[in-house]
């Protein structure tokens, strides 16, 4: 059983190849913990030769709850001078987090099985890390829909396919209506997706990007009278 104090900071950060600066907890009673990554420093592509330490910068991360307290990530990025007139360049590490991202890669996987396996909220998701609304519903559709792109084989063959609008939100100042089509294997009544919109054309482009023999695996459409949709099933589905 490890003994190192340094060692055993790593060991429930639960991050590899990181140094634990600092564990401190703020007036808030949060939890703030300071990383920087061990990784040498980066070779420039042109020459071959390392490049130098320009600067850190400390970047506050949205982490996972630690021992019934939120958490905070301050990841000391590091920035390195450029060679061969290249400019300078800004350590990456997708293990912590992505580039722009304001939450930690764990924190963010997380929050999307959370939200999408486990059919929380987002805004219960959000007070549980101490976050607001926006941050967690930014991660739950950067993560979510890579793995919808993955899951190729979410659906499988549908035989019949139903479309309907449903009004989703209404925005802005005069409660503008948004509207959204539902995509739905009439079979088994699983939502297959949602379009942003309920015009023939956006509709259409849905069908467009799914693999030619998914759509002709269909043979019935369930619809109400919508002029826009029938032409959907004329054009594509029954071409």
């Amino acid at each position: 059983m490890p003994s190192d104090p340094s060692r055993m900071c790593e060991l429930l950060v639960g991050l590899d190849d990181v140094n634990v600066g600092a564990v401190d907890r703020d007036e808030t009673g949060w939890l703030r913990i300071t990383v920087s990554c061990r990784q040498p420093a980066l070779v420039c592509e042109s020459c071959g030769a390392q490049r130098r330490l320009k600067d850190r910068s400390a970047v506050e991360l949205v982490d996972l709850p630690a021992f019934g307290q939120p958490a905070r990530l301050l990841w000391c990025k590091r920035r390195w001078k450029g060679c061969c007139g290249s400019g300078s360049t800004t350590e990456v590490e997708d293990r912590i987090a992505p580039a722009g991202h304001s939450m930690t890669t764990r924190a963010a996987r997380w929050a999307t099985r959370q939200v999408g396996q486990h059919r929380r909220s987002v805004s219960s998701v959000a007070a549980e890390l101490g976050c607001d609304w926006h941050t967690v519903n930014r991660a739950v559709i950067a993560y979510g829909q890579a793995l919808l792109d993955a899951d190729i084989d979410r659906v499988g063959p549908v035989d019949a396919v139903g479309l309907d609008e449903t009004l989703f939100v209404r925005r802005g100042r005069f409660r503008c209506k948004q509207w959204a089509t539902s995509i739905v294997d009439v079979d088994t009544g699983q939502l297959i997706d949602l379009v942003p919109a309920r015009t023939a054309v956006k509709v259409e482009n849905w069908f467009k990007a799914q693999p030619t023999q998914w759509c002709r695996w269909i043979r019935y459409g369930v619809l109400d009278l919508s002029g826009p949709y029938r032409k959907v099933f004329n054009s594509i589905v029954l071409e």
